[in-house]
């Protein structure tokens, strides 16, 4: 079995400046600087390690879910502060006029509404249980 000392995730971005300000000020992140990118501290204590990639492809598939007591509350502050939310065709339910598919209604999933960082990577805020 593998003995790791600590364990970490990390993706790509193609502006350091931008992806640290965006985490900061739109999510509410610390983000440290580090020699060769930035490093998320999560709520859970865990940390994410953000790098700069010369030609950078977003990522095409959830790379953070932030899991929130009040979904319709977080898409507002998040939608109030320039953050827009991605519609998706072929959903198992319609999302809404905030972009909030509502998984729950249908047994589907949870409550969730996607949206993207500036380097064009997909995240989620989603209804914690």
């Amino acid at each position: 079995m593998l003995k790791a000392k600590t364990i970490f995730s990390g993706f790509a971005v193609d502006d350091l400046e931008k992806a640290k300000q965006f985490y900061t000020q739109k999510l509410g992140l610390t983000v440290s600087d580090e020699t060769m990118g930035l490093h998320l501290q999560l709520p859970s204590g865990a940390t994410i390690f953000v790098y700069a990639r010369p030609n950078h492809e977003p990522a095409s598939y959830t790379i953070l879910n932030f899991a929130v007591d009040d979904i319709d509350a977080a898409v507002d502050q998040l939608a109030g502060q320039g953050v827009v939310f991605e519609r998706y065709p072929n959903m198992p339910a319609p999302q809404d006029e905030k972009g909030i598919l509502r998984g729950r209604s249908v047994q589907q999933g949870p409550d969730i509404a996607w949206f993207k960082d500036p380097a064009g990577n997909i995240c989620a805020v989603l209804q914690d249980t």
